[in-house]
């Protein structure tokens, strides 16, 4: 649930409409290959966490695995990275809302994003229990909904369907570029099982139930992406569908009014409200555990790598992690935000792949041709976003490993 939590959200509810924008109808296919690439970082991410259940992830895994300057590196990365889908929820979330209420979405959408990560914000200092049990009906409300969506959306699919995609191949010309650059975008929708792996502390029998999560979470999300991407692009086509996300930031609730079901664009709204939530809820809890680990090896300041007076929530780290995502949300713009989530994330899943490399034969669960098709995939397809976030990326790279490296040299003086 933790890990549905995470992945059947924004990719679903917003990120479609974007990668529509660049790989037109094609969209569909851009979806399944994504699906693989999870497929592949997924396993590398379960037989790493089986073996070294520790919360922090691939910051942890390229510490054991690699050096500690790659380390840092994908727990930067993995900062940077979720930090900008967080906020893109919390957009969404706006979005969908706002919608919903007939208000001037231009004006209300950062208000409401920020409204929504303060909730969130509470949720998560009140401890993981409270935090599990209100992501469960999160998930299974956001299910309902996207069944639902399906269901009623397959007849106006199957009737306009051969004339939509008829349509879109006529008025646009996508070539590869933009279909590269879609898979990119689709496959941070995926990424959500990462949650699953950083809470590897805190879950019981982490070797047998971690993989088993990772795997059943990314077979049901790849079920849900694909139907409801291709609804959504029969019904109404690839440019309505990015059209509604640049303007509302809510696609899906776009397509579904156009269904011969009443209240069917109320009820998608609804699912995606409470989606966007459970969203936010999970990048927190990972992000801050995140932040917990490389504060307590001084690659962020100390005071983050503490936990509270109970010994069960690492204040620090979620105060400090709600406020960048606060941040974020600043720029009101979906695109920017999940684009540069795509290069990072990216970056943060061909360490993952490197490091499951690195493991011996007793530790490893897979083939080692599974690393390697994660990490070339992961590589080419960062190739493939906005070259101006892809300079940005690489920005925030080189300046991560300056701090890291001033860290290191002042350590030696204490």
């Amino acid at each position: 649930m933790l890990g549905l939590g995470s992945i059947v959200g924004t990719g679903i509810f917003v990120s479609i409409g974007t990668a529509a924008g660049s790989a037109g109808s094609a969209v569909i296919a851009a979806i399944a290959v994504a699906a693989v690439v999870a497929m592949f970082n997924g396993l590398s991410s379960a037989q790493l966490a089986a073996a070294h259940p520790v919360s922090g992830g691939t910051y942890e895994y390229g510490y054991r695995w690699l050096h500690p300057c790659l380390g840092f590196t994908a727990g930067w990365m993995f900062l940077c990275a979720k930090s900008a889908s967080a906020a893109t929820a919390a957009l969404g979330f706006a979005g969908y809302l706002l919608n919903l209420l007939q208000w001037d979405a231009a004006f209300w959408r950062i208000p409401f994003g920020l409204a929504a990560v303060t909730v969130v914000t509470v949720l998560v200092l009140s401890g993981i229990r409270l935090s599990s049990l209100f992501n469960s009906i999160v998930v299974s409300v956001t299910l309902m909904a996207l069944v639902f969506f399906v269901v009623a959306g397959l007849p106006a699919a199957i009737q306009r369907g051969p004339d939509t995609f008829a349509r879109s191949q006529t008025e646009s010309a996508w070539g590869w570029p933009g279909f590269l650059e879609a898979c990119a975008l689709m496959f941070v929708a995926y990424t959500g099982y990462g949650r699953i792996a950083t809470l590897g502390e805190e879950i019981r029998v982490p070797r047998r139930n971690i993989p088993i999560s990772i795997i059943m979470t990314l077979l049901i999300s790849m079920f849900l992406y694909v139907s409801v991407g291709w609804i959504a692009v029969a019904t109404v086509g690839a440019e309505t569908l990015s059209r509604a996300t640049n303007e509302a930031a809510a696609p899906l609730e776009v397509v579904a009014r156009q269904f011969d079901i009443l209240g069917a664009g109320t009820i998608v709204a609804i699912g995606a409200i409470t989606s966007m939530l459970g969203v936010l809820l999970n990048l927190v809890l990972g992000l801050s555990r995140v932040v917990l680990a490389m504060g307590r090896r001084t690659d962020l300041p100390a005071f983050f790598g503490k936990l509270n007076r109970d010994g069960t929530t690492p204040f620090a780290a979620v105060i400090g992690v709600t406020s960048i995502i606060s941040g974020l949300v600043l720029l009101g713009n979906v695109k920017i935000t999940w684009s540069f989530s795509a290069f990072t994330v990216l970056i943060y899943y061909a360490m993952t792949n490197l490091s499951a490399l690195q493991m011996g034969p007793h530790e490893r669960r897979y083939p080692r041709v599974v690393p390697w098709l994660g990490l070339i995939s992961c590589l080419f397809l960062a190739c493939w976003v906005d070259r101006f976030v892809w300079i940005t990326g690489v920005g925030l790279i080189a300046a991560g490993l300056a701090w890291w490296s001033v860290a290191r040299w002042l350590t030696r003086f204490r």
